[in-house]
């Protein structure tokens, strides 16, 4: 959970990737009060339901704190309904990846949140694996290694394998060995702080 939190939430809240949220689609009710919008939108959630986990809000809260509700808590599909959705047979359709909205026609709806839960999926990987790569960087002198790792970025490393080494440069520079990768670079090769052997880079953060 807090990896999920910390590599892909933002500074409106959890940003989920569908496949693990426990809600997929917040179907939200706009004017509820208004006849036929509480059926449309119970009507959706039943035709939804079959491949997705939904709901619908139908509580008394005002439309934008709902809005801004299941944003902090990181719903991927936002469906919000109104009168005039109802009279066009549209709903309005947000993404909470990228926070961009479009109003759509209801047919076709379930292929439509099909298609854009597999793409956000997709761009929440993407986002995370493009920002990790971009900012590891290779590192061999202990100097440049404390320079480096205030600039918050991922450091690859030679270590010699004994936890003293690794306590030093914890206590010196708060920098922790994150993981041994089983891909990438396994060229052998000298420890920055002893210079003793060192059988790969590891990864600091």
């Amino acid at each position: 959970i807090g990896a999920i939190i910390m590599v892909h939430g933002d500074d409106s809240g959890l940003v989920l990737p569908p496949r693990i949220a426990p809600v997929q689609t917040m179907i939200v009710p706009v004017a509820q009060h208004k006849e036929g919008v509480l059926d449309k939108a119970y009507e959706l959630r039943d035709k939804l339901s079959r491949q997705f986990k939904v709901k619908v809000d139908d509580s008394e809260k005002s439309p934008g704190w709902k809005f801004a509700e299941y944003e902090l808590k990181g719903v991927p599909v936002r469906l919000a309904m109104g009168g005039r959705d109802l009279e066009n047979n549209t709903i309005e359709v947000m993404r909470r990846d990228t926070l961009e909205k479009e109003t759509i026609t209801c047919d076709g709806i379930e292929e439509y949140v099909k298609n854009l839960l597999e793409e956000i999926q997709a761009n929440i990987f993407k986002k995370a694996y493009d920002h990790r790569e971009a900012n590891i960087i290779n590192v061999d002198t202990y100097e440049e290694f404390k320079e480096k790792i205030e600039d918050g970025v991922f450091i690859m490393a030679h270590w010699d394998g004994t936890p003293e080494t690794e306590e030093l440069i914890k206590n010196e520079t708060k920098a922790t060995i994150r993981c041994i990768p089983l891909a990438g670079d396994k060229t052998p090769g000298k420890c920055m702080v002893t210079g003793k052997p060192s059988a790969c880079r590891v990864l600091f953060a």
